[in-house]
């Protein structure tokens, strides 16, 4: 099964790429890769869905499924570029960045949200290379923000 009719059976629907808030675009392919743009829960209008620090603001289970939120708006932005997600071969590296408070050490179990996305999408060919790293702030305060490269046809 392709990934185009998992996300279908998932239920999933892919937002159009959000409004880049400074002088970037939201991806670039060069040749069989796409890098994807730092994305966070912000819908199209450009809004955040969500704001603060994990550990403070937000529990490491409602940042799981932001870090969620944030890969399925990647997966639409990767859909916009590629024309269709079967195009993508496999998810190479990915860098999570998640807005920590203070003493705030779970990271990964944040991250894990995208992660576990990126397998029930494309399998086995879903999972990547990874660092989950803290921040002490990110753009507008969302709570995570994600970049990845893909290897496309």
């Amino acid at each position: 099964m392709g990934a185009e009719a998992r996300i279908k059976d998932l239920g999933i629907t892919l937002p159009q790429p959000a409004k880049p808030v400074g002088n970037y675009i939201p991806g670039v392919r060069v040749g069989n890769l796409l890098y994807l743009s730092g994305h966070g829960p912000v819908r199209v209008d450009g809004q955040p869905t969500a704001r603060g620090k994990v550990g403070r603001d937000l529990s490491t289970e409602e940042a799981y499924k932001v870090a969620r939120e944030v890969g399925i708006n990647l997966l639409g932005s990767a859909r916009v570029i590629l024309g269709s997600l079967d195009k993508v071969k496999r998810s190479g590296k990915v860098l999570g960045m998640v807005n920590s408070a203070d003493g705030f050490g779970d990271q990964p179990k944040v991250i894990n949200g995208f992660s576990d996305l990126m397998v029930e999408v494309f399998g086995e060919n879903g999972r990547h290379a990874r660092s989950a790293v803290g921040m002490a702030e990110l753009p507008m305060g969302i709570p995570v923000e994600i970049e990845m490269i893909l290897e496309v046809e």
